[in-house]
C-alpha cells in the first residue's frame, strides 16, 4: 500500500469515527441526547438547510446534485433522504467535501468551482439545520506521517502524536470547540427560529485489535485513534449542549457497521469500495442509517 493512500485512511478513519449511522432497522436503539428546543415553525412548512463536510455530501452515492460539482454532492445523501421525508417548503444542501468551520463564513474552492459560504444557505424563515462538520478543523492529515506499520507491536502513530507529555489530536479537538460553538451561534442568529441538529462522526473502526494487516494500524494505534474519535464526538455533544441544538449520536448505532465488515455488513467503505461511495466514506446504506439517526431525533 502506498504512503499516500496509507495517509489519508488513517486520516479520515479518525475524522470519522470520523467516523454516523443508526441503521433503520434499530432506530429505537440508537442513543441521542435531549432534544433541542423545538421550533414553533413546523419543519414542513419552513426551510430545511443542510450544512457540512464528505460525510454529509456523500460522494458517489447517488447522482450528482447542486452546484459546484466539486463538492461531490449526492442526491441520495442523508439530507436529501431527511427531506424526502419531512417535506419542508424549502430544502438547500450547501454541504461540500473538505469542508471546515471556516467554510460556513467564507468561500470554498474545489477542484471543480467553487461553494458560497455554507451560512448563506440559512435564511429568517429556516426551520430546521443540520450540521455535520468539525473533522477537517483537526487537521489529521498534516499529523499523521507515519502511522502505518508492518510491525503488530509497534504503535508509530500514538508515538509520534503523544511525544513529549503532549497529545497532539487531543489538543486540535479542544482548539475546535470554540469553532463549533461559534457555528452554532452563527446559525442561531441567522435563523432564530430554527432547530438545529449537530450530527456526530460514526464508528469507523471496530472494537478490539482492528484488523491487521487489512488495515496496517496495530491494536495499540487502534486503541489510540478510537479513543481520540471518541474524544470528537465527545466534544461535538458537548458543544450542541451547550449551544440549544440537538445531538445526533451516530457512534453507538454504527458499531458492527465499520470499515473492517463484510461488503453487506459495512457502512463506511474502505480503501476500495464494494459499493457505489467514495473510497473511506459512507455507503448508500450508511447514508440511510444517517438519515434515520437524524429523524429519530426530529420526530
Amino acid at each position: 500500500m502506498g504512503r499516500k493512500l496509507l495517509v489519508g485512511l488513517i486520516a479520515l478513519v479518525v475524522l470519522a469515527a470520523a467516523g454516523a449511522f443508526a441503521y433503520h432497522q434499530s432506530r429505537q436503539g440508537s442513543s441521542a441526547s435531549p432534544p433541542a428546543p423545538v421550533s414553533s415553525v413546523p419543519v414542513q412548512s419552513g426551510r430545511y438547510v443542510a450544512l457540512g463536510d464528505s460525510y454529509t455530501s456523500a460522494p458517489g452515492t447517488g447522482k450528482a446534485a447542486g452546484t459546484p460539482p466539486g463538492c461531490q454532492r449526492s442526491d441520495n445523501n442523508y439530507p436529501h433522504l431527511v427531506a424526502a421525508e419531512l417535506h419542508p417548503a424549502q430544502f438547500a444542501d450547501v454541504s461540500c467535501g473538505g469542508a471546515t468551520t471556516q467554510h460556513l463564513y467564507t468561500p470554498q474552492r474545489t477542484n471543480d468551482g467553487t461553494n458560497p459560504p455554507q451560512l448563506d444557505a440559512v435564511t429568517p424563515d429556516t426551520t430546521l439545520v443540520t450540521l455535520g462538520i468539525g473533522g477537517n478543523d483537526i487537521g489529521f492529515i498534516g499529523l499523521i506521517q507515519q502511522c502505518g506499520t508492518d510491525d503488530p507491536n509497534a504503535a508509530p502513530c500514538r508515538n509520534r502524536l503523544t511525544a513529549g507529555g503532549r497529545d497532539q489530536l487531543a489538543e486540535r479537538i479542544d482548539a475546535a470547540a470554540p469553532k463549533i460553538a461559534a457555528a452554532l451561534t452563527a446559525i442561531h442568529a441567522k435563523a432564530p427560529n430554527a432547530r438545529i441538529l449537530l450530527v456526530g462522526y460514526p464508528t469507523v473502526l471496530p472494537d478490539g485489535d482492528g484488523c491487521f494487516p487489512f488495515l496496517p494500524l496495530v491494536p495499540a494505534d487502534v486503541a489510540y485513534v478510537r479513543e481520540m474519535a471518541d474524544r470528537l464526538n465527545a466534544m461535538l455533544e458537548e458543544q450542541a449542549k451547550a449551544h440549544q441544538a440537538g445531538y445526533v449520536d451516530t457512534a453507538t448505532p454504527s458499531k458492527g457497521h465499520d470499515l473492517c465488515q463484510k461488503a453487506a455488513t459495512k457502512w463506511v467503505e474502505d480503501l476500495v469500495p464494494s459499493s457505489p461511495a467514495a473510497a473511506l466514506h459512507p455507503n448508500a446504506n450508511g447514508e440511510r442509517a444517517m438519515a434515520d439517526a437524524v429523524l429519530d431525533v426530529v420526530h
